[in-house]
């Protein structure tokens, strides 16, 4: 898949109701300051010095609420007629474009009523609540909620407020590039999230105009990349499914407006994983301790991933935070796959045969790297499949230098780093039932967590009596966790317990747990 897309505005299109003038007056006179924020563009110092480039980050999450949408959605409610306004608006949103809506209509005055799912979160729904907006639940998806706020439409004579396929809305966000160039007039790329392309149209039919020597890269998820399909196709086109990490973005079909100002306005369209974007919300956090969305951190992850492909060094870039609402639980997979989306760490399946000693050897092939997850449990007398995360500093050049090491050491590997089923379900499932009885004792233990800490552990713990489970996971905590089994004979007991207490390691027998009584024991 070409990750990196060229836009060439070659199609023949219907001209605009509005020329790229008039957007530009749009956006210089739009009221979005009545409730908006100006947001700071702060330099992100770690990423600037890892990358060579001079990297900034346009805070939209500093939004009362907490995303760029309340400026179109203001920007539009404010040009209703009277008539309109008292009439009442109204949306279909299940996230960010609800709220916008909600506080514009708090503060116009406006009574604002927003369909939602019922799937939707109950703490988006008490956000809304919280701006002023009425809440009607209904149907299990989008599509049937905006059927049904398209019926209470025509019925109270509310005006439907789209998230971005309408001139004011597409304007109020464009107010976001006036913005940058006054925080920053020299600025070499600005890099821009698209969903629908409300944003991404409107700061960049702003920036070309005023200064078109910017280049203008819009960012798309994988998974969702209507953008990428519609250049390709020269029209908007609608996507079988998207996928729903990156839910801000999730968009089947982007507007027809917003697509006609991509196509003749941005440079270039690149598309990013679900991983790159999850490496990107770490790096936000570690310059900023602000916590993005997933659809937030995507213009930052697509500018280090173009910044790569491209080589650019000591150039001035600029990236949107485009939002933070984040379902809390959400940070479990972030922090799962963040490491996989910097190349920091590798994912190995791994056949090592089935004898006492055969553990330590394969840890002493990998040295001193830090081992991030190892899964294993006892299957037969012959072979044993193992799951192994290993901590990377060199990227996929030294990842292919470990699978060498291992297979000149008699140890066949297959690399998992790319696999996602592997890393959404398999890495979790890895283990079960041992295939044949087991004089079996289930040990917990900690160690204070170091490079090497876990080689020291196995070294500590000898050869002399077989591992038939184990289960580690580096989480970056200052304590390593282990689960280990061991077949021991009733005879062993005593003098194993005797050898853990010479060990200096916290231990605690686990043998009794329901947990693993239930699942794993024979």
């Amino acid at each position: 898949m070409n990750e990196v897309q060229q836009v060439n505005d070659t199609t023949s299109r219907e001209p605009s109701p509005l020329s790229s003038a008039d957007y530009l007056r749009d956006i210089l006179r739009a009221p979005v300051y009545e409730v908006a924020q100006v947001t700071p563009l702060q330099t992100l110092q770690r990423l600037s010095e890892r990358t060579g480039n001079q990297i900034q980050l346009k805070r939209e999450d500093r939004q009362p609420v907490h995303s760029f949408k309340l400026r179109g959605a203001y920007n539009m409610m404010s040009q209703l007629t009277p008539a309109q306004q008292q009439a009442g608006v109204i949306a279909a949103s299940a996230g960010n474009h609800a709220q916008g809506l909600a506080l514009s209509g708090k503060q116009l005055g406006v009574q604002a009523t927003i369909v939602m799912p019922l799937t939707t979160p109950n703490i988006k729904v008490e956000a809304v609540k919280s701006f002023g907006g009425k809440v009607v639940l209904h149907g299990n998806n989008f599509d049937e909620a905006k059927a049904r706020a398209v019926e209470l439409a025509e019925q109270h004579h509310f005006t439907f407020i789209p998230p971005f396929d309408h001139p004011a809305v597409i304007a109020g966000q464009g107010t976001i590039g006036m913005e940058l160039l006054q925080q920053n007039g020299h600025l070499d790329y600005v890099f821009l999230p698209v969903g629908g392309g409300g944003l991404a149209a409107g700061v960049a039919v702003l920036l070309k105009q005023l200064l078109p020597q910017i280049k203008v890269i819009g960012v798309e998820a994988e998974d969702s990349a209507c953008l990428k399909a519609a250049l390709a196709a020269g029209e908007p086109v609608t996507l079988d499914q998207v996928g729903m990490f990156a839910d801000g973005v999730a968009v089947k079909r982007i507007g027809d407006e917003t697509f006609r100002l991509c196509q003749q306005h941005l440079d270039a369209v690149i598309t990013v994983s679900s991983d790159e974007i999850c490496a990107a919300v770490k790096d936000i956090f570690e310059d900023t301790r602000a916590i993005a969305e997933p659809s937030g951190a995507l213009s930052l992850a697509g500018l280090k991933k173009y910044a790569d492909v491209h080589q650019l060094q000591d150039k001035k870039l600029a990236a949107v935070l485009s939002g933070a609402n984040l379902n809390f639980h959400g940070l479990r997979y972030v922090s799962e796959r963040c490491e996989l989306g910097e190349k920091r760490e590798g994912l190995l399946a791994i056949t090592i045969p089935e004898r006492q000693g055969a553990f330590l050897d394969f840890c002493h092939i990998l040295g001193g790297r830090a081992v991030t997850e190892f899964n294993y449990r006892y299957s037969d007398d012959s072979l044993a499949n193992v799951f192994v995360g290993v901590r990377l500093m060199q990227g996929q050049e030294e990842l292919d230098s470990i699978i060498e090491d291992l297979r000149q050491g008699g140890y066949p590997v297959v690399d998992l780093s790319d696999d996602e089923m592997a890393k959404l379900h398999v890495r979790y499932m890895i283990g079960g039932r041992p295939s044949k009885p087991l004089q079996e004792k289930l040990y917990s233990f900690e160690f204070p967590e170091y490079p090497g800490a876990l080689l020291k552990f196995l070294n500590t713990l000898g050869t002399r009596w077989n591992i038939s489970l184990f289960n580690y996971r580096n989480h970056g905590a200052d304590y390593g966790r282990v689960l280990c089994g061991f077949e021991l004979e009733e005879g062993d007991v005593l003098s194993f317990t005797s050898y853990l207490r010479e060990l200096g390691y916290q231990w605690k027998d686990e043998t009794a747990n329901p947990a693993y009584q239930f699942f794993l024991a024979q």
